[in-house]
């Protein structure tokens, strides 16, 4: 008989539901069905259900290939309040500096003068490029970066 799954302690239900409304909240705004993630997942819509609830009996591997469907990284899971005190946040009207972020920098080549973007043009350079990103090299500051923009405008469908 398999042994009995751990209850989960201190702040890990609050964790899992709001790790579960992210992948709902992803999944509605790509305007895809849950049978459809689920499909895609390799899993039943009742698993998918469980995900997005944040129930603690679904796998690892279940809950990867549902994130691996909607595009998702495990990084993008966690909100700002889980994440290091300090971390930056981005708005639509704030001044991005290219000089602390290398790989921005290297996206927005064709900016001349002010060195600086707004966070709506620098997630667009991202959202533009996402498919040819190495994000594995990414320092923190920019991949914190990346996740802000991704909170602060999600239509642009930042990689992180």
């Amino acid at each position: 008989m398999p042994a009995t799954a751990p209850q989960p302690q201190g702040r890990c239900p609050e964790r899992l539901r709001a790790i579960g409304e992210r992948i709902r909240r992803r999944r509605k705004a790509l305007g895809i069905s849950a049978m459809a993630t689920a499909a895609a997942g390799g899993i039943s819509r009742v698993t998918l259900h469980r995900i997005e609830t944040g129930a603690t009996s679904v796998t690892v591997g279940a809950l990867m290939n549902v994130l691996d469907a909607l595009d998702l990284s495990l990084g993008q899971l966690e909100g700002p309040e889980d994440a290091e005190a300090g971390a930056p946040t981005a708005t639509r009207a704030e001044t991005i500096e290219l000089a602390a972020y290398p790989l921005l920098q290297q996206l927005a080549w064709h900016v001349q003068g002010s060195g600086s973007l707004n966070a709506s043009e620098a997630a667009s350079l991202y959202a533009r490029q996402r498919r040819r990103l190495d994000l594995e090299p990414l320092q923190p500051n920019e991949r914190q970066l990346i996740a802000a923009l991704n909170l602060t405008i999600p239509e642009a469908d930042v990689p992180a």
